[in-house]
């Protein structure tokens, strides 16, 4: 992996498994965009607040990751989280796809997908089956984690 740009997705995924968010938040740049089925669009320093969030509250989290690939405009892995929901208790296994852009060296934008209902069928339980697919759902989920990340960033 003699690529920069894959060496950059490889040490964020890294940082990842160790749950350093500070390491995490180094590769992007300071205007980043980030975006997913959670959280919607993230800027900037929200981007890396939501990542410091989540390391922080991690429980029985591990990671694993492949499929990287890169040029010098942009790139692509694959990952894989499973975590605790602290909300439910329900063990949450996470399937992603991650794109990236690059920009001077680091991440300027970075959009992850993954299928919304599947989590919340995992999150949620049955709950989460009947319901998870619906714009009600979906928009009540995106609603949580945007209040979980407004009051992250207020207490710190």
């Amino acid at each position: 992996m003699n690529d920069p740009h894959s060496a950059l997705i490889t040490a964020f995924y890294q940082a990842f498994q160790r749950l350093d968010a500070e390491a995490m938040a180094a590769c992007y740049t300071e205007d980043v965009l980030f975006s997913d089925p959670a959280f919607g669009e993230l800027r900037g320093r929200d981007a890396a607040d939501m990542w410091r969030m989540l390391t922080t509250r991690a429980k029985d989290f591990s990671l694993v990751f492949d499929s990287v690939q890169a040029d010098e405009h942009g790139g692509s892995a694959h990952w894989v989280a499973t975590y605790l929901f602290s909300q439910t208790g329900h063990t949450v296994v996470n399937d992603i796809q991650a794109r990236f852009v690059f920009r001077d060296g680091k991440i300027c934008e970075h959009h992850d997908r993954f299928d919304l209902w599947r989590w919340s069928r995992q999150a949620l339980g049955f709950k989460g089956w009947l319901l998870g697919w619906t714009p009600l759902v979906r928009n009540a989920v995106r609603g949580q984690a945007l209040k979980g990340l407004k009051a992250f960033q207020a207490s710190r």
